[in-house]
């Protein structure tokens, strides 16, 4: 049955300056919430790691994040692809900072230029055993194994081993965490470090590039090389750059996007 007001949606790649790169995610402007039962039902129907649902209340916007399969505490590229989408679609204001209420607190997204930089907490990780079948599934053997709130972040050896991994996610899934983050030093001076992100029990396989896990990887490497601004490359396919500056207990990400589609939902 179609609905008799359809509501829009836009597809946006976030962490990237061109299409079919960085990470996709699909932001939907609702003017109230439905229940989360629907919620789920369209981001498993849109299939992307994140659908951003966004309410306007008053002194910005409420914001969730759901996967294909669950909601989500805190998700990077869906705050800046929501962002971006508003003020595209004339939701905000062009040029003026955008304050999100989350499950994480209240998160801002303010425009520098062609860059968004999104205002998130630290999530520091803290050194850990590695839990049964992590690092057989990953197929390395890793120098460092650690666990944050959401995410367990294991340290290979090399750029080249980061890149050529090709985990057994069957086995991934069985581990308990959110996802797993895997690292190295980067090969490019370009970047100060490099990443992918695997999150087969949230129904996402691998992440393009996940804002999220760099309010992990802004800390470790940042005591790392003793710096606190820093370049960070996710060398999915589709690959994304995160910018990221710590301070004290907060962590700025930056990165751009672009808008790919636009559309209705019609149910």
């Amino acid at each position: 049955m179609r609905a008799a007001n359809p509501l829009s949606f836009y597809l946006v790649d976030a962490f990237t300056d061109r299409p079919f790169a960085g990470n996709p995610a699909v932001v939907c402007p609702l003017s109230a919430w439905r229940d989360d039962a629907w919620l789920q039902l369209v981001a498993r129907e849109m299939n992307q790691s994140e659908t951003a649902f966004v309410v306007e209340n008053g002194d910005g916007f409420d914001l969730r994040w759901f996967t294909p399969k669950v909601e989500v505490d805190l998700c990077g590229h869906a705050t800046l692809a929501s962002a971006f989408a508003l003020w595209q679609a004339g939701f905000a204001k062009r040029g003026e900072l955008i304050r999100f209420s989350t499950r994480s607190g209240i998160l801002t997204a303010n425009p520098q230029g062609d860059v968004i930089e999104l205002d998130f907490p630290l999530k520091p990780q803290q050194s850990a055993q590695a839990p049964s079948g992590l690092t057989a599934a990953l197929g390395i053997e890793p120098l460092y194994v650690g666990r944050n709130q959401f995410d367990y972040l294991v340290e290979v050896d090399s750029a080249q081993t980061l890149r050529q991994l090709t985990p057994d996610f069957s086995r991934l899934s069985a581990v308990e965490c959110r996802g797993t983050i895997v690292t190295a030093r980067s090969d490019d001076p370009q970047y100060d470090f490099l990443s992918r992100f695997f999150a087969p029990a949230a129904g996402i396989l691998e992440d393009p590039v996940t804002g999220s896990a760099h309010c992990c990887l802004a800390d470790f490497w940042g005591k790392r090389l003793g710096k606190t601004s820093l370049v960070g490359y996710q060398a999915s396919p589709r690959g994304g750059i995160v910018r990221v500056t710590v301070e004290r207990d907060r962590v700025r990400l930056g990165g751009r996007a672009v808008l790919v589609g636009q559309g209705e939902l019609l149910v």
